[in-house]
């Protein structure tokens, strides 16, 4: 009993010393690399490939095999503070940076942030759009084409945001950046604003600037969805747009089913228009027009997952009103255009 006892009390001096000599040991910053690489088939169902037609949205608008993008992103982060660099090559970078050249490095974001609290937390540079439900790089968003109301509003923000999470469901973010996609230096000394409201993953966003040298004007948007069932899952866009009485306006859904852990099925959904108050507007084909114009977009997708790369079979119809910018297999005018598109998409 006696050797008990000792044995109990030299125990509970090792481990008394041992909390007491504790020291916190602080964490060191962490630096992680990631991105994608993507590359695509294209070929039409209603019209010929070679008479440079393409749907009215951004990326993904080349027949035959072409290239998406590749991007790298570098991130390092510290305690309190950090900085991340989104470099971008291929079309789809050039296209969202406004840029055209294939080859050398594209500034997709450059940013630095500093957490000030749990709650607060301040991002100083280039950074990608709040607006809208769909993003640049192809890895996060389930069709890899695009949609008229992601392609309409701005890719990008050149300036300071302050995100603060009011509560555990509830976030607000404020922005003041450059008018809309001026990503360098604001030559007009003009600025915009935005911001964000966001409850339990549904979000309503708000941007405005003057609309002049090409500006936007003012946008609201709402981004969300619903977890309908384990497998089942619906996203929701929807747009309004105003600039001097001209602008845009739409909604897009997302039913996705989840049949398997590797493969999915989604079909984007999406009625877009545009108004028109006599002024100088172009539609999505870069030509003058004098009258209001939509169209509804339906876009069948499938997602199977092998390891790192996810394959994308994809069936997109677009049918216009008012406007007939393509031509059918037959030579004539139409309103309606079909692709099938198959891509590849790598993610590191």
């Amino acid at each position: 009993m006696k050797k008990i006892f000792t044995l109990a009390l030299l125990f509970a001096t090792i481990s008394i010393y041992a909390q007491d000599t504790t020291v916190e040991v602080e964490e060191k910053p962490k630096f992680s690399i990631s991105g994608s690489v993507d590359a695509y088939f294209q070929t039409y169902l209603t019209a010929p490939d070679d008479q440079g037609q393409s749907f009215g949205s951004a990326f993904a608008n080349k027949t035959g095999f072409a290239l998406g993008m590749g991007n790298v992103i570098f991130s390092y982060e510290g305690a309190k503070t950090g900085a991340v660099l989104d470099l971008v090559v291929g079309p789809r970078g050039g296209a969202a940076t406004f840029n055209s050249d294939i080859i050398d490095g594209i500034v997709n974001q450059a940013y630095v942030y500093w957490n000030v609290s749990d709650k607060t937390t301040l991002t100083f540079g280039r950074f990608n759009t709040f607006l809208g439900y769909e993003v640049i790089a192809p890895a996060a968003n389930f069709n890899y084409s695009t949609s008229y109301l992601f392609s309409s509003g701005p890719f990008s923000h050149m300036g300071l945001k302050a995100d603060f999470a009011l509560s555990e469901d509830l976030s607000l973010m404020l922005a003041l950046t450059n008018p809309w996609d001026v990503n360098d230096t604001s030559m007009t000394g003009e600025y915009a604003l935005g911001a964000q409201l966001g409850y339990k993953g549904q979000y309503l966003n708000l941007y405005y600037d003057s609309g002049n040298n090409g500006g936007l004007g003012f946008e609201v948007d709402y981004t969300g969805g619903f977890d309908l069932t384990d497998s089942f899952y619906l996203g929701i866009n929807a747009a309004y747009n105003d600039n001097d009485s001209s602008g845009f306006y739409g909604a897009a859904f997302y039913p996705q089913f989840a049949a398997t852990d590797a493969f999915s099925i989604g079909l984007r959904g999406e009625f877009y228009g545009k108004y028109y108050d006599g002024g100088t507007l172009f539609d999505d084909f870069g030509d003058y027009v004098d009258e209001d114009s939509d169209v509804i977009a339906f876009t069948l997708t499938g997602s199977y997952t092998v390891d790192n790369i996810i394959i994308k079979p994809e069936i997109r119809i677009d049918s216009w009103s008012d406007t007939m910018p393509y031509i059918d297999n037959d030579g004539v005018a139409t309103d309606n255009l079909a692709a099938f598109t198959i891509a590849a998409i790598y993610a590191f």
